[in-house]
């Protein structure tokens, strides 16, 4: 299971146009172009996890897009698709993180929540790297797996999140990225606070930022971000 390699992609974009009425493009032009954008993903082998609604958490987020492919350069080329059709005219890119699955610390058997079949996609995700203290990597293979099986612990006290970690060191300036799912946006903000008061906490270096969105069920949705 864990030899399967599959790379993700979260882009935050910003709106910086809207569309209206008056204006030359509407609403519908958009999501028939959205429309056939993404379908043109399918060929490439990327798989569309979700557009997200990220209003209100971030002064610079509107949207969010969550991509995976087993190719990254699937990826680079479905990303160009998006950023050149006409939503994408309307989009600011101003974060954005890649990250692959590979063997997980201590749990071999670990995959990420969106390559499980039987786990499709929550109403709520919050996405954030994450960096370990030079020190984690100097301890005791034992005591860092103790840590590590505390955490897991700690997390499944919240059954109804789910988990999305990738290796990520080498693609950018992070060392994993991860994301959790789940259908009420407070079960997110109660597990991160409930995961703080573990041991392996003590070995954190960077976990911002953190970006929030709500999952758009229709491609009309994404068109109403952009009005």
């Amino acid at each position: 299971m864990s030899e399967i390699i599959r790379f993700t992609t979260y882009t935050v974009y910003k709106k910086i146009g809207g569309l209206n009425d008056e204006g030359t493009v509407s609403a519908d032009q958009v999501e028939q172009d959205l429309q056939k954008t993404t379908e043109a993903f399918s060929p490439l082998g990327v798989e569309v996890l979700g557009f997200y609604d990220a209003t209100a958490f971030r002064a610079e987020d509107d949207l969010i897009l969550w991509v995976s492919a087993e190719k990254p350069e699937a990826i680079q080329e479905a990303l160009r698709l998006f950023e050149q059709s006409i939503a994408g005219t309307y989009l600011e890119k101003v974060w954005q993180a890649s990250g692959v699955h590979r063997e997980h610390e201590f749990t071999r058997t670990h995959r990420p929540a969106f390559m499980e079949d039987d786990k499709p996609r929550k109403q709520w995700i919050t996405i954030y790297p994450f960096v370990r203290s030079y020190e984690w990597y100097l301890l005791e293979e034992e005591e860092r797996r103790e840590q590590m099986a505390e955490h897991g612990r700690f997390g499944r006290d919240y059954p109804n999140v789910w988990g999305n970690t990738t290796a990520a060191f080498a693609l950018g300036d992070y060392e994993w990225l991860l994301s959790f799912e789940a259908d009420e946006l407070h079960e997110l903000v109660d597990m991160m606070r409930h995961l703080r008061y573990t041991k392996a906490r003590l070995h954190v270096r960077e976990e911002l930022p953190f970006h929030v969105g709500r999952r758009l069920g229709e491609l009309s949705d994404v068109a109403e971000i952009l009005l």
